[in-house]
This record gives structure tokens, C-alpha cells and sequence, in this order.
């Protein structure tokens, strides 16, 4: 194939116990799917579930070191369960939702505040807010064949070694095999695709230089820091 400029190289996470990696296709998120969450922000806990996007690419595989975004004064963290589907379709039945799971990791939704409330404040997308360079760091991934679906335990995360969220993600509005089926009746879901399931309270803005670590029981942990610069420019 004759390609008419490089490829971008594919989208993989690692795979916990194992040398093989996931292969990223869509990364889905939900909108405040924890009650303690809404109340946080003066949402409505009684409203279905909704869903927007980030790019492959903003994923940080692993954590680590990540620049400070730009154009911010409020960048937040959400510390998240994140579902990665070994199989799909359309209006996928509660019931059987489970089946198209692989794993489950432990995630970071990165959030310009201070973006997101200037787009809901005029009515425009939170894309900048939320979809930027870097804005989805993510932990290895725990296959099903090495653990059960979670259905309770503990999520948490500490900024410079203080706690500002701690829940259990069995306080989540919409569990997992609700949220897959109610996602595939928007989008066909396939093998490949992420999504992120929400955060509980406890958001709180974080600036250069501040390190991050959360965790999920039985599912994982990741940590990132925050090196201050902006991410170099590409050379076209």
C-alpha cells in the first residue's frame, strides 16, 4: 500500500500477566455515572446515560511523566473504571453484554474545567475540554480470565499523596453491562473499543509538577506526574 504520508503508528495497551497487547480502536467515555459526582457538579442522577469521545492517540499507556496541558487554568483529574470490549454489535442486550468484555483497567479522564464550562455555558462541544493531547492516561489491562467482572471495589486517588476521590465502583448510576448496551444503541461497538465509566466525587484541580496515583481493587493502579512544559511540535 502506497501510502501518501506515514502512518501514525496503531494504538496498543499492554495486557497484564501477558507479552501480547490490546489493540485500541474507539475510546468512549460516560458522563457523571456516579450520583456522588452529579451532586458535585449540580447535575441529575435520574437522566440515562450519555457518552462523548477522546482520540487512540490522547491515551497514555503505562502513565508516567505527561506535559501540562495548554490553555487551562483548571485541569481536573477522574479517576475511572475503563472497559476494553473483545467483541461488539448493535443494540447489544444487557444480558449479554458481559461476553463482549476482555478487561478492565484503571484509567484517568484528564478535564479542562474551566474549557468544559465555556462550552456548556454557550452551548458548543466539550471537544478541547476534554479530547486533548494526553487526557486519557491508562494502566495495563486486566484480562477476565485472570479476575471476575468487578462489581464492587474500591476507586480511589491522591494527589501528592493526599486522597481527593475515594468510592466504590459499585456506586455507579449505570453498571457496566447497562452502559454497554445502552452505548451500542447509538454506535456498533467492536472489538478494540474503550470506554471509560465514569468517576466519583471528589475531582479537584492539579498544576505543574503534581503527582497523581489511583487504583482500582483487583483491577490495577497507575501514577502520572505532571513535567510542566507543552508537548513539543511535530515537524510536518
Amino acid at each position: 500500500m502506497n501510502f501518501a504520508v506515514p502512518p501514525a503508528p496503531p494504538v496498543v495497551l499492554p495486557v497484564s500477566g501477558s507479552d501480547a497487547v490490546f489493540p485500541v480502536r474507539r475510546v468512549y467515555c460516560v458522563g457523571q455515572n456516579y450520583a456522588s459526582h452529579v451532586a458535585e457538579i449540580g447535575g441529575d442522577d435520574r437522566r440515562p446515560p450519555f457518552f462523548f469521545s477522546k482520540p487512540p492517540d490522547a491515551l497514555v499507556a503505562g502513565g508516567g511523566l505527561i506535559a501540562y496541558p495548554p490553555r487551562t487554568t483548571n485541569l481536573q483529574h477522574e479517576v475511572e473504571l475503563v472497559v476494553a470490549l473483545k467483541a461488539g454489535g448493535a443494540d447489544v442486550p444487557a444480558q449479554q453484554a458481559l461476553e463482549c468484555v476482555f478487561g478492565y483497567a484503571v484509567g484517568i479522564d484528564l478535564t479542562r474545567r474551566d474549557l468544559q464550562a465555556q462550552a456548556k455555558e454557550s452551548g458548543r462541544p466539550w471537544e478541547m475540554a476534554k479530547s486533548f493531547d494526553q487526557s486519557g492516561p491508562i494502566g495495563a489491562l486486566m484480562p477476565i480470565t485472570r479476575t471476575a467482572h468487578p462489581v464492587r471495589g474500591r476507586i480511589w486517588l491522591k494527589v501528592n499523596g493526599a486522597v481527593k476521590q475515594d468510592g466504590d465502583i459499585g456506586q455507579m448510576i449505570w453498571n457496566v453491562a447497562e452502559v454497554i448496551a445502552n452505548l451500542s444503541t447509538y454506535v456498533t461497538l467492536a472489538a478494540g473499543d474503550l470506554i471509560f465509566t465514569g468517576t466519583p466525587a471528589g475531582v479537584s484541580t492539579v498544576t505543574r509538577g503534581d503527582s497523581l496515583e489511583c487504583g482500582i481493587d483487583g483491577v490495577g493502579a497507575l501514577s502520572i506526574s505532571f513535567r510542566g512544559q507543552k508537548l513539543e511540535k511535530t515537524e510536518t
